[in-house]
């Protein structure tokens, strides 16, 4: 069978290159000629394209914000309906699902939300105010309680969800399963909504 065509333009090509292997390995420890070898271009031609290596990861930056601008306003949309019975409820998963198998986004979030640049800044506020607004409208569903201090309460929602996506590794390593795909997720689920919802003092329901 043939292999179906690549209708990216070469600039997109460039681009997709730069996220995986900044994803795999970080934008530091990545060079121009490596990039341009992955994309079967000229290192002069990343140059004409993007103007330096800075050039385009601010681009690659901006492509990613993008792609959680366009993902963000339809879980938004979702109110409380987000999450169906058996998740967790976290914005990790959620994440998780609206990409592609495989995808080197959640690699490259995790680089971006820690390497105190300003794209990573910004996206972490769009972030809380996905997490806020979930929490609001899970309150007005009566489906959960805002607390005395609902801003405080969502950010540590979600700082506890993005940890399960940015430790997803160490996690799979020492659980023996993905906290974020199918056992490990119900072992996942079933412990997170527990506490959540009664507490670290709460017994585990009967088997």
């Amino acid at each position: 069978m043939n292999s179906m065509p690549d209708d990216r333009t070469l600039r997109a090509v460039i681009r997709d290159e730069a996220l995986r292997l900044f994803a795999d390995r970080g934008p530091d420890a990545v060079s121009v000629r490596q990039i341009a070898a992955a994309a079967g271009v000229s290192p002069g031609l990343i140059v004409h394209h993007f103007g330096s290596k800075e050039g385009l990861r601010e681009a690659v930056d901006q492509y990613v914000l993008a792609i959680f601008d366009r993902m963000l306003s339809e879980m938004s949309s979702g109110g409380p309906d987000l999450f169906d019975a058996a998740s967790s409820g976290s914005v990790a998963e959620a994440i998780l699902a609206h990409l592609p198998a495989g995808s080197p986004v959640p690699g490259y979030l995790r680089r971006l939300l820690l390497d105190g640049s300003e794209a990573g800044r910004e996206l972490f506020a769009r972030l809380f105010a996905l997490s806020a607004r979930t929490l609001d409208d899970l309150a007005a569903a009566g489906l959960a309680d805002p607390g005395r201090d609902p801003a405080v309460r969502a950010a540590f929602l979600l700082i506890n969800d993005l940890a399960v996506l940015l430790f997803r590794d160490h996690l799979t390593a020492v659980l023996g399963a993905d906290p974020l795909s199918g056992d490990g997720l119900a072992r996942w689920a079933g412990e997170v909504l527990l506490i959540y919802s009664a507490g670290l003092l709460a017994a585990p329901p009967a088997p």
